[in-house]
């Protein structure tokens, strides 16, 4: 069952994409064939949980990593400690600085129009921590909220109502719905008629409503094909950021958001039947769900779990094609997008572009792969993340095109490293990038011109 009908669905997120994202390796020990071909996709292959860097856990530095600060070639400092555990202090000018974008963007986004121009370029330098403004933003920014904010209220309790419909429709048992259609009035006046109530009450049930039968017209055997993933979702959930109390623990309140979650993946799962559910999508819905359930105001964040919903949907359709195997050799196909990064690279670092595609052989498919499905939450740590999406929610030629050129500045931040490196010590850095100042990658990445071959579809 698709989302006909029923709630606004950008037309990519239909399309299917292969069970794969689990083949997305953390570590390759052998170098690709000659050729550099692409990888081969192994399905069923789970994907190694990374410790996030420095979020409430230390992760082991290899040797190679463990320079407190390196100069490279552009003369640019890449920091590799831990900033806050360092304790830098903070300037007043900081403090002031930062208290003054916070009042531009809540003054932005008390405006009866929101200047969505205006919006992506204040929050393109990082969206203040705490408070409501970033969950709006990301909501405006995603084109969840419109910019006429009267129409905000209307909008919202129509997708949430939409949202409650589609639980109900789609995530409830065969026996479940068929207990709450009997718990109906005129099912309670015939049950009257019939001195028996409750459970033991005797029902009619037809061969399709079985739950025996295998048929594939039988509700049940619907029901039970989507089990298998549901697990995969629940396992997938329980490694979610395991180092943040949010998401890790069995206190009632983690297991309510964890259902959350699981009821967020299960639902776009069923409702897109060819793309269902693949390993990483956890990863790219948690910190949206994070956002929006942290919300101060209290009416948003009991419906995060719906507002999250459509924005992971709205997110997701803008890359949807990178798992589709059919398209891999077309224009909006994993084989592209890999391809113009590679030509961001050459045209931005001839020398490293050559050093990685001819000496040492370390294809974008190696790592970048990763890097693009996932963006990026496997390679930073949590708050990074967040700061990284402020900078790719906002930029007006789509996230794909920012995230192209942020891969890209990461590649350039560690050219030293990467020059000296061989294949191995090049797939190793990759694969775990070292821990690194965001705001020099960032800044880096601006400076990149826009990858205007890219193939852009409004969110």
């Amino acid at each position: 069952m698709m989302l006909k009908g029923k709630i606004k669905l950008p037309e990519k997120a239909r399309r299917a994409f292969p069970d794969v994202l689990g083949s997305l390796v953390a570590g390759f020990d052998e170098k690709d064939e000659e050729n550099g071909g692409f990888f081969d996709r192994v399905i069923g292959e789970e994907l190694e949980t990374l410790q996030p860097h420095g979020f409430s856990s230390d992760r082991e530095i290899d040797e190679y990593e463990r320079d407190d600060e390196k100069k490279y070639s552009d003369g640019d400092l890449v920091r590799e400690k831990h900033e806050k555990d360092v304790g830098v202090p903070v300037s007043v000018n900081e403090v002031i600085a930062k208290d003054e974008k916070r009042s531009d963007l809540e003054y932005e986004l008390s405006q009866k129009e929101i200047n969505l121009e205006k919006l992506q370029r204040i929050a393109s330098s990082g969206l203040p921590d705490g408070g409501s403004v970033r969950a709006t933003a990301w909501k405006l920014l995603l084109g969840y909220l419109p910019a006429s904010r009267d129409l905000w209220q209307k909008e919202l309790d129509e997708n949430r109502s939409k949202y409650a419909k589609l639980k109900e429709e789609l995530l409830l048992s065969p026996s479940e719905i068929s207990r709450k259609n009997n718990e109906a009035p005129d099912s309670n006046e015939q049950c009257a008629d019939t001195g028996v109530k409750g459970p033991l009450e005797r029902q009619n049930v037809s061969n399709e409503d079985h739950p025996l039968n295998n048929g594939k017209a039988s509700v049940w055997h619907q029901f039970f094909q989507f089990t298998e993933i549901a697990e995969q979702i629940d396992r997938d959930l329980q490694r979610t950021h395991p180092d943040m109390k949010f998401f890790s623990g069995e206190s009632s309140l983690s297991r309510k958001k964890r259902e959350a979650m699981r009821n967020i993946l299960l639902l776009f799962a069923k409702l897109n039947p060819e793309i269902r559910y693949v390993q990483g999508m956890n990863e790219v819905l948690a910190p949206i769900y994070y956002i929006f359930s942290t919300d101060p105001d209290e009416q948003n964040a009991a419906h995060a779990e719906a507002d999250s919903f459509s924005c992971f949907v709205r997110l997701l359709s803008d890359s949807v094609d990178h798992f589709c195997q059919h398209l891999d050799n077309s224009a909006v196909g994993i084989h592209s997008t890999l391809s113009r990064l590679s030509e961001l690279l050459k045209a931005n670092d001839e020398e490293l572009w050559r050093h990685l595609e001819y000496t040492t052989k370390v294809n974008p498919q190696f790592y970048a792969f990763r890097w693009i499905t996932l963006l990026l939450t496997q390679e930073f740590d949590f708050p990074s993340v967040l700061r990284i999406w402020d900078t790719l929610l906002s930029n007006p030629f789509g996230v794909q095109d920012m995230l192209l050129r942020v891969c890209c500045a990461m590649l350039l931040c560690v050219k030293s490293r990467l020059l000296s490196g061989d294949f191995i010590a090049n797939l190793k850095l990759l694969q775990h990038y070292p821990v690194t100042n965001i705001e020099h990658i960032l800044r880096v990445a601006n400076d990149i011109s826009p990858d205007m071959s890219s193939f852009l579809l409004p969110l």
